[in-house]
């Protein structure tokens, strides 16, 4: 009839809904009328939805991991790993070299310096640019600089950042000396490096408090870098091989070494920050003790090309790398926005708590 609506549209679209949990999130932003309190903005990003909430959610999974982790632990007479059962939950953390290029740097240097990791993870860059920053400075730039151009002035864009070429160069002259030490250790003591052994050995040389790595050598967490040969180190060792040739790196003691750093552990969690090598090395020394207890990802990557960087976190409980009974989460979003929000809310927040009894020089 001319005077009703057709039946089946009002059947569409007022169909009736079923009632939902009553204990199901709301959706409720901060409201700014309550003032400005950055801490209250942040707490409110688990009910705002989308990847506010997924954030949310990996502060609360971070802080479960921190919760387990000072839970104090009876050290097993068979365990080979000593430091990994002092610990409720032995926490890997994981990074790509451009998050070291940048500000995030200081909140990882922050993490080491307190040691509120257990195991680190990254890149040939993510090790170089430390050390690097320590001898020169890295500038800001622009995503829209001229590659040609910049390449006769002898800059680097590494995204909207500029590394001035003469770095590497003063990073070649700190480094070469420290090699021709290592390999004359090798020769007359018998030392066997490898890149976790060579990682260590470069932050205590470095001897600057502004490195990540001189606190992972004073607080004695290890740092793996399989494919440590994979960048500006990588040249220098190449160029080493020909006015001093024979140093060797040995990865067979380190894939143990990260391996039984799961394996002899209580629980773990993992905080991996982009994707690539880092992302797949963590998990899979935790395919060794069937899988994680707990996992945030932080990444843009994305799942429809198969990559290992872009899976969600169920791809890794499907190869046992993530425990069946897991809850992890993963935040799609650029690291530098939000892994120094996660710090504030998690390790900064417990910062008494994690630091009780310990003393950094």
């Amino acid at each position: 009839m001319a005077d009703q609506a057709p039946s089946v549209a009002m059947e569409a679209v007022l169909k009736p809904s079923c009632d939902l949990p009553e204990d199901m999130p709301k959706i409720r932003g901060y409201d700014f009328n309550q003032g400005v309190d950055l801490q209250a903005v942040l707490r409110s990003y688990l009910t705002t939805g989308f990847q506010a909430s997924r954030l949310g959610l990996a502060i609360q999974e971070i802080n479960q991991m921190i919760e387990k982790r000072l839970e104090p632990v009876e050290a097993d007479e068979g365990n080979e790993n000593k430091e990994s059962c002092k610990s409720g939950c032995t926490i890997f953390l994981g990074y790509t070299s451009n998050l070291i290029s940048s500000g995030v740097r200081e909140s990882i240097r922050y993490l080491a310096e307190h040691k509120m990791v257990d195991v680190i993870v990254t890149t040939a860059g993510g090790i170089e640019e430390d050390f690097i920053k320590c001898l020169a400075h890295t500038y800001l730039g622009d995503f829209s600089l001229p590659g040609k151009d910049l390449r006769q002035r002898g800059i680097n864009r590494i995204g909207n950042l500029l590394v001035p070429n003469d770095n590497y160069c003063k990073f070649e002259d700190w480094l070469m000396p420290i090699l021709d030490q290592m390999l004359l250790e090798q020769n007359t003591e018998g030392t066997r490096w490898t890149p976790s052994k060579m990682i260590h050995r470069l932050g205590k040389e470095i001897n600057n408090t502004d490195s990540v790595y001189y606190w992972a050598y004073k607080n004695n967490i290890p740092v793996f870098s399989p494919a440590l040969t994979d960048g500006s180190l990588g040249d220098m060792i190449y160029f080493h091989s020909f006015r001093n040739p024979g140093l060797v790196l040995d990865l067979v003691e380190d894939i143990r070494k990260i391996n039984s750093q799961a394996v002899f552990a209580k629980r773990t969690g993992m905080i991996i920050l982009g994707g690539g090598l880092v992302k797949h090395h963590i998990a899979n020394a935790n395919l060794m003790r069937n899988g994680a207890d707990y996992a945030v990802f932080v990444n843009t990557g994305q799942e429809f090309d198969g990559s290992d960087s872009g899976a969600r976190p169920d791809e890794a409980v499907s190869w046992g790398k993530i425990r069946t009974d897991a809850k992890p989460v993963k935040v799609y979003a650029d690291a530098s926005l939000v892994f120094p929000l996660i710090v504030a809310e998690t390790f900064a927040l417990h910062s008494d708590k994690l630091t009780a009894g310990k003393k950094t020089d």
